[in-house]
């Protein structure tokens, strides 16, 4: 039989986006739903004989209806089809209280054919065009499951996490011991695999993620391993192959180099042959120049007039490392009007060379900005490049008014 596994689709993620007029809609929701269309449309048109969506189907835990709305018009054409789908609750899908309902759930209170809704470790049977499939369900663990008994209330984040870890292993070990060898099988799982190469979700999540051993998921009863959470797809090869789909699009300039789409699996008792199936996702560009004399701006200009061919319909970042006595003489609108055939223009970020560093607090020459002041802040703490990057640009966007601060 053959499978389709996805994840991390995060309808709602509207950063680098505006309001269409047409539809009073993100641009960036027609983004990912594009993307999500591109998964949904190979499933019906192998087609194949089940949907994995291994969690995070929304950017929060309560998403809008216009969200939910557009999640389950795509999950309706597969069950319409009778395409089995199993959706399985991600970090981004569950509540902060255990008695609460995922963002997912509904589907499952419906009892729409063909689509199961998991959010505890289970067996799923899935009656398939080729027989029957086997599905064990490993969904995000929230701590609240293990502070609920009093012997771990007082507990440090790190052991609640070795408990948790565990447990979930004991449990999935066990589901494994069940299934019945004569048929596929396979584990579909949201969690952090230990080793995994991580991607822009180490700035979507909260707190310290709970680590799996990879050996805990390498049950000879599994003949694949589907996995969500992180957002760079990778394999590790089997047996049974283990696979992160990673997400549908491009979250931020740190999936900026990553390929983003969804597997497509052949699968048969003790065998799995995985191919990465990749999608039309949003390009995104870095455009660095340290330009050096008197006319920055010129310099700039040339290089995105040549670059222009890979900034059209991406969205784009314009990074300018400055001289101190070239301060001032970068006429940003000069480069944003440059920039005219980009999807979107992230603001320009100038880095000015410090010929010093100066302590803060302390005795600073001349008025700073918010963004100058932050910018010296991260570098007297020290705070790593890739970091300061991404906090300087939500901080621009946030003065701007371009997002709110939950959206950061």
């Amino acid at each position: 039989m053959k499978i389709l596994h996805l994840a991390d689709v995060h309808l709602g993620m509207e950063n680098y986006g505006r309001l269409d007029p047409a539809t009073g809609l993100s641009t960036r929701l027609a983004d990912f739903c594009a993307t999500f269309d591109e998964a949904i449309d190979r499933a019906l048109g192998e087609p194949v004989d089940a949907v994995l969506f291994a969690g995070d189907a929304y950017k929060t835990r309560d998403p809008t209806p216009t969200y939910q709305r557009e999640f389950a018009r795509r999950i309706r054409r597969l069950a319409d089809a009778g395409i089995p789908v199993v959706i399985l609750a991600g970090n981004h899908d569950l509540p902060n209280a255990a008695q609460r309902a995922t963002s997912t759930e509904i589907f499952g209170v419906l009892g729409l054919p063909n689509v199961f809704v998991s959010r505890r470790v289970e067996t799923l049977r899935l009656d398939t065009r080729h027989g029957p499939l086997q599905v064990v369900t490993l969904p995000w663990l929230t701590r609240s499951a293990v502070l609920s008994r009093e012997e771990y209330r007082d507990g440090t984040l790190r052991e609640l996490n070795e408990i948790m870890v565990t447990k979930l292993e004991a449990l999935v070990g066990d589901q494994a011991q069940r299934l019945e060898p004569d048929l596929p099988a396979v584990l579909v799982g949201h969690c952090h695999l230990f080793g995994a190469e991580i991607g822009a979700e180490r700035w979507l999540a909260v707190g310290e993620d709970p680590m799996i051993a990879e050996s805990a998921l390498r049950d000879p009863n599994f003949d694949y391993v589907a996995l969500g959470h992180i957002h760079r797809q990778q394999l590790r090869h089997g047996p049974p192959p283990i696979a992160y789909s990673g997400s549908i699009n491009r979250v931020d300039f740190s999936e900026e180099k990553e390929e983003k789409g969804f597997w497509l699996v052949d699968l048969a008792p003790g065998r799995a042959d995985p191919q990465f199936v990749p999608v039309n996702a949003r390009p995104f560009e870095t455009v660095e120049v340290t330009p050096d004399g008197d006319d920055p701006i010129g310099q700039v200009l040339r290089v995105l007039q040549r670059r222009e061919h890979r900034l059209r319909d991406a969205v784009v970042r314009v990074i300018v490392n400055l001289q101190p006595e070239q301060e001032g003489r970068l006429d940003e609108g000069e480069v944003r009007k440059a920039l005219g055939s980009a999807f979107y223009a992230a603001p320009i970020q100038q880095r000015i060379e410090q010929r010093r560093r100066e302590r803060l607090p302390g005795v600073l020459s001349g008025p700073l900005t918010p963004l100058d002041a932050l910018r010296r802040y991260f570098e007297a703490t020290n705070v790593p490049p890739t970091r300061r990057d991404v906090l300087l640009e939500y901080a621009e966007r946030l003065l701007q008014g371009e997002l709110v601060p939950n959206d950061a």
